[in-house]
């Protein structure tokens, strides 16, 4: 390139990005191969924050009446000519993105669907003036345009007809059957589920949705994307020529999402090559249908970050879009079998496990096989290889991914095991009294309860931060003791130092990772050396505290050794 484009941090809509001069990936084939595979209604599933607004609005500015055709000047479709000319420009067309659709009650919801659709009415006001339409039409066409002000002239049951009323109107005018795009149709359903409305809008977009696209004869096609299959009978009950494209279908497998060839030639276009290998590793790894590809708005961010700081590290983007629920329920819920299997997974393996492509969202807490199934469609699993009989093989996408997991640990460690005051309180009193064989009893228990969250080829040092980090935990939980970790002491640093109430006390606590059990005491004994040779008690000492105990302590597993002597 020889002037850098910008990138389109946050930019869903695909006029701006072509006028404004963002950078594009281009992925206008999907025009090609939807209208060469194209059922009456199309239903494309993805994760989030993989181009499918964009991807939208892209079909919207190709297909509707009145577009710019430079906006695709130079693109894939443009090459396409015969298809430009039947169907470029030629269409009426509703575009509807349903992320907004939320609130506290369905009341509120309801209230948000009803402004959106008003919205969308206005950009027709040239109806009012169209000699197409009957003077009963127009005022039918006022009634929806009121909408946008929240105002409601119109019975529940013409509301529920609106998108057909609008498409209706708008095939009159033209004399061309209506296209209907409908993005995120099922984030208020997720909505709804989680403020406790969930029946009642199932019944209400069960009516939308079967009166828009199910018994419309005004109805050219539609596409809707989401991240969930719902289960068609919750929603589109009676729906024919209902083609769904999951992230298990091969067709349009690189339409969403960035390919390795994309991703190179972006990272090219701004002189960062170098950055490829990191890129990979944070942000690829998603499985859908044939294809491997990355998270786009990861890569975007990414590469944005390293434009104006060159030595910048790869960040979480996707994962700080949203809570994170889904992760944070199946942990909550898991079993020591799943828990075994979560440690799996982040260690880098692959977990054979029956999906169901298709629930509905009160499904969800049903089983923890329900769990699996969402974590794998909404991107936080992904699959390698293909399924077998609904069989697949799931793992862990990606490093970014893999972070989600183990924060969500974090949290269940410190809501669960360290909530639990009694083992804690017991296992605090066993190091001020100096029981090492206590200690080692209630440590392994508590271990044995925990996630682990390091991965089993990960550097010895890695491991050793992950046992830090709990026993840090553990005794933080007595709130008189000052613990301080990686303290400058003596000749070096010590793991953990602790000042307990007594102010004669003091506790030097070093941490020793072993690969093997057989190796568990020579590594306690290495942890002791390392405490007398560099007087990690001196810092004590300099407090007045004269009576310490020193733990050498090594881990493997979820086992613990422990030695203890007073210095």
């Amino acid at each position: 390139m020889t002037q850098k484009l910008k990138l389109p941090i946050g930019i869903e809509n695909f006029q701006e990005i072509r006028q404004m001069g963002f950078y594009y990936i281009d992925k206008t084939k999907l025009i090609e191969q939807l209208l060469e595979q194209w059922g009456k209604v199309n239903l494309f599933t993805r994760p989030r924050r993989f181009g499918k607004t964009l991807n939208m609005s892209m079909l919207k500015y190709f297909f509707e009446i009145g577009t710019d055709p430079t906006l695709f000047d130079g693109l894939y479709i443009s090459q396409n000519q015969e298809l430009c000319e039947e169907y470029m420009g030629k269409f009426p067309v509703i575009f509807l993105s349903l992320k907004g659709v939320d609130g506290l009650t369905f009341d509120s919801a309801k209230d948000r669907f009803i402004q959106l659709i008003g919205n969308e009415a206005q950009r027709f006001r040239f109806l009012l003036d169209s000699d197409k339409l009957t003077e009963d039409d127009k005022n039918i066409y006022r009634a929806l345009i009121s909408l946008h002000d929240g105002k409601y002239m119109m019975e529940e049951e013409v509301f529920i007809s609106a998108i057909k009323t609008l498409s209706r109107l708008l095939s009159i005018h033209y004399g061309k059957r209506t296209i209907i795009l409908i993005d995120e149709y099922d984030v208020p359903l997720d909505k709804a589920f989680t403020h406790g409305y969930y029946n009642e809008m199932v019944s209400l977009l069960r009516g939308i949705f079967g009166e828009a696209l199910k018994t419309n004869d005004f109805l050219q096609f539609s596409v809707l994307t989401g991240c969930l299959r719902v289960s068609k009978e919750s929603i589109f009950t009676g729906l024919n020529n209902f083609k769904v494209l999951s992230i298990t279908d091969a067709r349009f497998d690189e339409q969403f999402g960035f390919t390795d060839q994309e991703v190179l030639k972006l990272l090219s276009d701004y002189y960062l090559e170098s950055h490829l290998a990191e890129t990979k590793e944070w942000y690829d790894g998603y499985h859908f249908g044939d294809t491997d590809v990355y998270c786009p708005w990861d890569v975007i961010n990414h590469v944005d970050r390293l434009l104006g700081e060159s030595d910048a590290e790869p960040q979480s983007y996707w994962i700080n879009t949203s809570g994170n629920d889904l992760v944070k329920r199946f942990i909550d819920k898991a079993d020591k079998t799943t828990k075994n299997e979560i440690e799996r997974l982040i260690a880098g393996e692959t977990i054979e496990k029956t999906i169901r492509m298709e629930l509905t969202y009160d499904e969800i807490d049903n089983s923890i096989d329900n769990l699996w199934s969402i974590l794998f469609t909404t991107g936080y699993l992904t699959q390698k290889g293909k399924s077998k009989g609904g069989i697949y093989q799931l793992l862990i996408p990606n490093r970014e991914v893999r972070e989600v997991y183990i924060l969500q640990i974090q949290e269940w460690f410190e809501n669960t095991v360290l909530h639990d005051t009694k083992p804690v309180k017991k296992l605090l009193k066993a190091f001020e009294d100096g029981d090492a064989k206590q200690i080692e009893k209630d440590l392994t228990k508590i271990l044995g309860t925990t996630i682990s969250i390091f991965d089993t080829k990960g550097r010895k040092e890695e491991k050793e931060i992950f046992y830090h980090g709990i026993l840090l935990g553990l005794l933080r939980c007595e709130s008189e003791w000052l613990i301080q970790s990686n303290i400058e002491s003596g000749d070096g640093f010590v793991d953990i130092l602790v000042e307990p109430e007594d102010p004669d006390a003091g506790m030097i606590m070093e941490l020793k990772y072993a690969q093997n059990f057989q190796d568990l005491e020579k590594a306690c004994n290495k942890a002791m050396d390392q405490i007398h040779d560099r007087r990690y008690d001196e810092r004590l000492r300099n407090e007045g505290r004269n009576d310490i105990l020193a733990y050498g302590i090594a881990f493997c597993k979820k086992k613990c050794k422990v030695v203890v002597e007073r210095l």
